[in-house]
């Protein structure tokens, strides 16, 4: 099939591979840029992103907590530029959402978009902020944690924001919750650990690494043992408690957790960033 210089950037800009490189794949792959992305990477090519889904959406990201620390949220309002996206009606109206949201602990989205800031609804406030901007505004995502403590982050310039959950609620949680948070923000983890890592990732990072391997000539009984050792090793490199703690690279956040705790448990994060 054809194949468009406009697909091929895309993919060159997602994984930072040769533009030769790029087509190749895309061709293999009938266009379909996730499975090209796989194809790059079975071949041993390093690449910038595990994902094909990126935008060039704008907006503003911001996370809080409210007053106790049980109930957290994060929300992503978008709109098509980044001039749009700082000035300080955008701003206030992202600050605004937040707060209803905190306020009356919302649960879903729809809630929040039917909930109501000086008598219009947020539906209806984003719909006239689309007529004063002229560019589509959206809020579609919007997360919550309910737990017994909930830290948060936002990271400067608001394009990344996260909320992370734990068992329990302690003092030292109000700096250490925070660390966590801007640990998930600097070293985005798919999950807490590998016990909560899909089977469909599991079994994707298996089929190319084992790829890999038989490229590099392996023996076919040494194909096994040295795919786990690469999974073990995504684990480690992508999953919450397996990573060096930023902080002090000598200990994994689970260590650090345990040193706060011994029964501290991280329960669940959210990570949301523009363009992701």
């Amino acid at each position: 099939m054809a194949i468009t210089a406009a697909e091929v950037n895309k993919l060159r800009q997602i994984t930072g591979s040769g533009m030769m490189d790029c087509k190749n794949a895309l061709v293999e792959a009938e266009g379909d840029i996730e499975k090209a992305i796989d194809i790059l990477r079975k071949k041993g090519q390093k690449v910038a992103a595990k994902r094909a889904d990126r935008s060039a959406n704008e907006g503003y990201v911001i996370a809080k907590t409210s007053q106790d620390g049980t109930y957290g949220a994060v929300l992503m309002l978008n709109c098509e530029t980044d001039f749009v996206g700082k000035t300080t009606d955008f701003v206030d109206c992202a600050e605004s959402i937040i707060n209803i949201a905190v306020a009356n602990q919302v649960k879903e989205l729809q809630q929040l978009l039917d909930s109501k800031i000086e008598g219009q609804t947020v539906s209806d406030m984003l719909t006239n902020m689309t007529g004063k901007t002229g560019e589509k505004i959206e809020l579609n995502q919007f997360e919550i944690m309910e737990k017994p403590f909930v830290a948060a982050y936002n990271h400067n310039g608001n394009r990344l924001a996260t909320i992370v959950g734990f068992n329990k609620k302690l003092a030292s949680l109000e700096t250490a919750g925070k660390e966590i948070a801007m640990q998930i923000a600097a070293m985005s983890p798919i999950s807490v650990d590998e016990k909560n890592v899909p089977q469909s990732v599991i079994d994707r990072e298996l089929d190319i690494a084992r790829e890999q391997i038989r490229n590099e000539g392996k023996p076919d009984e040494m194909v096994e043992k040295i795919a786990q050792g690469k999974l073990n090793k995504f684990f480690k490199e992508s999953t919450l408690l397996h990573q060096e703690f930023i902080r002090d690279s000598k200990k994994t956040v689970a260590q650090y957790i345990k040193e706060i705790d011994a029964e501290l448990l991280v329960e669940g994060f959210y990570r949301l960033r523009l363009g992701e």
